[in-house]
């Protein structure tokens, strides 16, 4: 059985170079002018150390067996629908609520308080996004 440690942080090697690959198709400019193509590259670099930190570790300790769980894929792809529903008919407020109290079922115990505490943050995130770098969010 393979081990679920090792599947991640090869999964998470396998995301970063995707990214970093096509972020190298654009240009990438000067942290002053900063091109297309850097910000992705600069997310990729610690993503992929990440997973290297990952594989090095699992390599270390005892295996784990990696396990799916139809219902948890389900509830996570739900939640994704449900937010782009959520966003594009009322506002993205309303599509990160539901985003993150759908996905909360995923988890080994539901905790409504967490769930508000993510909901909260993430929010707030997306209006520092909105206000800062004037990105087209329809937050209210």
């Amino acid at each position: 059985m393979p081990n679920q440690q090792i599947a991640r942080g090869v999964f998470l090697a396998a995301v970063a170079l995707f990214f970093a690959v096509n972020a190298l198709r654009y240009p990438i400019g000067t942290l002053a002018h900063a091109g297309p193509g850097l910000f992705p590259l600069l997310i990729c670099a610690p993503l992929l150390i990440i997973a290297l930190a990952t594989i090095v570790q699992a390599r270390l300790a005892d295996p784990e067996p990696l396990q799916f769980s139809p219902r948890n894929i389900a509830l996570i792809m739900a939640s994704l629908i449900g937010f782009v529903i959520a966003s594009e008919y009322v506002n993205v407020t309303v599509g990160i609520i539901v985003l993150v109290f759908v996905a909360g079922f995923a988890a080994n115990s539901y905790s409504w308080m967490r769930n508000l505490k993510i909901a909260i943050g993430l929010i707030v995130v997306a209006f520092i996004f909105q206000r800062f770098l004037g990105l087209n969010l329809r937050l209210l």
